[in-house]
């Protein structure tokens, strides 16, 4: 699905701006996470649990998936899936294809420009969704976790990683200066003042832990489990739909 200009709306957090910054998106991130964004994506990767629940290859649909880094993580760790990757920034795709073939996965993974709020796929299309650093992105998030809830098959698996404010105490107030200072600071000098303040500011925004599981569960999504990543900087959720899950966006 090949998103039109109208569809890919200017202003924060949207596919043109990530489109500004695509050449440098993955040095921004190996610096401001001090690398730690790789081992978040291996462990939400391993999360999936794809070792049952269907005869055929496992089929894993990454949303938001950027210039892929998390795609070929999955396919990395789950030598049978296959990995179905979509994102609104038409540079950010480019280049993850181009990753995607140098890491020898060009057989296994696919990625396209998507829109999140109107997922292309069919109800039930795969046994795990995954979302990296991207849900904080899209303007209705209880639109896109329901979308995200229709395509996942019954036991299927979600998992979403987010950035997320630091919890407390000393290391959590250096990690926050970090977020809030650092990070802002860095991809300004390195990429653009204003999305790397967009950046600090939706992190900010991002609600609790807590009040994004109900907005999971609300979307049709139960067991959901939580783990915080080096003391709250990242989140992992994990999920499965409901048996009787709200399905469509509409709904």
């Amino acid at each position: 699905m090949v998103l039109t200009e109208a569809e890919r709306v200017r202003g924060d957090g949207s596919g043109a701006m990530f489109d500004r910054i695509a050449a440098r998106y993955d040095v921004l991130n190996r610096l401001i996470s001090l690398g730690g964004d790789r081992r978040w994506r291996r462990i939400a990767a391993e999360a999936l649990a794809l070792d049952g629940g269907t005869r055929r290859p496992p089929r894993v649909l990454d949303v938001a998936s950027g210039t892929g880094d998390l795609a070929i993580e999955i396919a990395r760790r789950h030598p049978g899936a296959a990995v179905q990757g979509i994102d609104a920034s038409l540079g950010m795709t480019e280049i993850g294809r181009r990753k995607v073939d140098r890491a020898g996965f060009g057989d296994r993974i696919t990625l396209d420009a998507g829109n999140a709020l109107e997922l292309p796929f069919s109800d039930h299309s795969f046994d795990a969704v995954t979302i990296a650093f991207g849900i904080r992105n899209i303007p209705d998030r209880d639109r896109a976790l329901r979308e995200i809830t229709r395509v996942t098959r019954p036991g299927g698996r979600v998992a979403i990683l987010e950035a997320g404010e630091p919890s407390a105490g000393l290391t959590g107030a250096l990690a926050r200066f970090h977020i809030h200072v650092v990070v802002p600071f860095v991809g300004g000098l390195l990429a653009g003042a204003e999305e790397y303040r967009y950046l600090e500011r939706s992190i900010r925004a991002f609600p609790p832990v807590s009040e994004f599981v109900r907005t999971m569960a609300a979307a049709g999504l139960e067991e959901v489990e939580t783990r915080s990543l080096t003391f709250g900087v990242c989140n992992l959720f994990l999920a499965r739909p409901a048996a009787a899950s709200p399905l469509g966006a509409d709904t």
